[in-house]
């Protein structure tokens, strides 16, 4: 009897959902039984459905893909993760594989790729479309001619929720009831992000945002 593996998808988009439910769907191993249309649902949906695989989208709303990954990694670390996004960017790569994803799939190959993807990772088995292993060859090769670490991140990952929600324009009210805090809080952090980063406003936190992706332009 084949046991069937439960996929949720996150991804904020509709269309994009419905097409990645019918390549997975098709499947008789796979079977979609959750969708989220942001990180923040993707969290809930893991706690509400016995969901085995998570793919989720590197860039959404309220939370990325890449902060939900990094949550699922703590909360519920029997949930393996693949990553799905349309950059073939090395920063979101390596973003990825440290927030603990087991994988990385490119959604302009996702009917390509996305079935053996979830697959190798259910088996814990990692999954890089071809670019990217090329890329952590010679990340590899170039650290180890330096002898050095790359550079760990400067903001944690509250910092980095505050970060996002400030750049989607919530208000430090909206921000500390969505995050359960105290609006003191929230303007504490913000107050550190600013001092961490060398910056003076939100316009500046935005821009920074972008380029992190953790929002879209």
């Amino acid at each position: 009897m084949t046991t069937v593996a439960r996929v949720l998808i996150a991804d904020d988009h509709a269309l994009v959902r419905h097409g990645l439910r019918r390549i997975i769907d098709a499947e008789p191993d796979l079977q979609v039984i959750a969708e989220a249309g942001d990180g923040a649902q993707a969290l809930q949906a893991v706690q509400d459905h016995p969901v085995d695989l998570a793919v989720l989208d590197v860039s959404m709303p309220v939370l990325t893909g890449l902060q939900a990954a990094q949550r699922l990694a703590a909360e519920s670390p029997h949930v393996r993760v693949l990553m799905l996004s349309m950059h073939d960017n090395e920063q979101y790569l390596f973003q990825a594989l440290r927030a603990g994803a087991s994988g990385y799939v490119l959604k302009t190959a996702a009917d390509r790729d996305l079935v053996e993807a979830c697959r190798a990772v259910l088996r814990g088995q990692p999954f890089l479309y071809p670019t990217g292993i090329a890329v952590l060859i010679r990340d590899f090769l170039d650290r180890a001619r330096d002898g050095g670490e790359p550079p760990s991140d400067a903001l944690t990952p509250r910092e980095l929720e505050i970060l996002k929600l400030v750049a989607e324009a919530y208000t430090s009210e909206q921000i500390a009831q969505h995050l359960q805090l105290s609006r003191k809080t929230v303007e504490r952090h913000r107050e550190n992000i600013l001092g961490k980063l060398g910056m003076r406003d939100r316009v500046e936190l935005t821009r920074y945002a972008i380029k992190r992706g953790l929002v879209e332009p």
